[in-house]
């Protein structure tokens, strides 16, 4: 399923005004543009409500280490440059300080051009690509607040899943690494979804190395579950993290094929699908799609190990799509 992670800190907050302050009709217009944007107003408006010209402006920013010229800060609030380099944003986040505006509400009105230096944001492709059950998804992470970039993509990936006895899945474990592509990123966002016959009440999502389980949610009818990993720390753009956590189902009925949806492209993915001794399957193969409701291409039959039950894939250098492996049982 589809990796991701839900941003740290932030969201909409009205600005908050102090003895002395704008009068009601400059907070309204203030609130106003942090609210819609675009970035410049935003600035302007702010600017304009603190009575601050651009030379305090600077000489503030460079008391807290911050090297930013008038001439930037004059373009920036014109609309004729946007701040994008790590520095520049460093004096966007201080401006919210020094303005006394709510947290992130500058940055936010950035957008995705509001990537860090040379942290690169891969190419990225969207949940409902990705998933059959999409309408569920997207309902659960809407109860989250979770954005459709949660701020991570994948460097390394290591997935074992097994298959029980009864031909069902038994649950999956994953070693994951991953890169954020902006600042402040401190969760990531599993999700599950069970085969036909499953009971998403019953999945348990259990954090092992480097993180802890947060919120659980899940949608019955569809089987999906959605697991918050919260991280031990809040992560800057270009940091990479390693974290492990295993899914525990059981709950579903035969299981024919295990499939991973990627949002963004690059990184390795590594799948391992190990067999009960007592239900191997007679065949097994890996494929490749460019969206859920796609065909299946690049297909290549599997040979199973005999001794331990099991069959892999690699991929190098993964591309926004799905991969997987299935198989038969007769």
């Amino acid at each position: 399923m589809p990796q991701t992670t839900e941003k740290g800190a932030g969201g909409r907050a009205a600005a908050r005004r102090a003895p002395g302050g704008p009068d009601d009709t400059a907070a309204a217009g203030l609130e106003q543009a942090l609210h819609t944007g675009p970035f410049h107003l935003a600035l302007r408006a702010a600017l304009a409500a603190r009575g601050l010209p651009l030379q305090r402006v600077q000489h503030h920013l460079a008391g807290r280490g911050i090297k930013v010229g008038v001439t930037s800060l004059s373009y920036w609030q014109q609309g004729a440059r946007r701040p994008q380099r790590a520095e520049s944003l460093r004096a966007v986040r201080a401006l919210e300080e020094l303005l006394r505006l709510p947290g992130d509400s500058l940055i936010r009105l950035l957008g995705p051009v509001a990537v860090p230096g040379d942290v690169e944001r891969p190419a990225t492709r969207s949940y409902r690509a990705l998933v059959k059950a999409s309408d569920a998804l997207e309902g659960l992470l809407a109860e989250l607040e979770f954005p459709a970039d949660g701020g991570l993509h994948t460097v390394g990936h290591h997935e074992r899943v097994r298959i029980g006895a009864g031909r069902e899945l038994v649950g999956r474990d994953s070693q994951h690494v991953v890169r954020a592509h902006r600042d402040g990123i401190d969760r990531y966002l599993a999700i599950h979804h069970g085969d036909p016959g499953c009971d998403p009440a019953r999945v348990a999502v259990r954090a092992r190395e480097n993180c802890r389980t947060g919120r659980v949610r899940w949608d019955a009818d569809s089987g999906v579950v959605v697991a918050e990993l919260l991280f031990d720390t809040r992560l800057r753009a270009g940091e990479t993290y390693l974290f492990g956590y295993a899914v525990d189902d059981g709950t579903g009925g035969p299981s024919s094929e295990y499939v991973r949806g990627f949002s963004f492209t690059g990184g390795q993915y590594m799948l391992q699908v190990r067999f009960d001794e007592q239900a191997l399957p007679v065949r097994c193969r890996r494929f490749a799609q460019t969206s859920a409701g796609a065909a299946r291409g690049a297909r290549k039959d599997l040979t199973l190990s005999g001794r331990h039950g099991t069959v892999h894939l690699v991929e190098q250098g993964v591309r926004a799509g799905i991969l997987g492996i299935d198989w038969d049982w007769e």
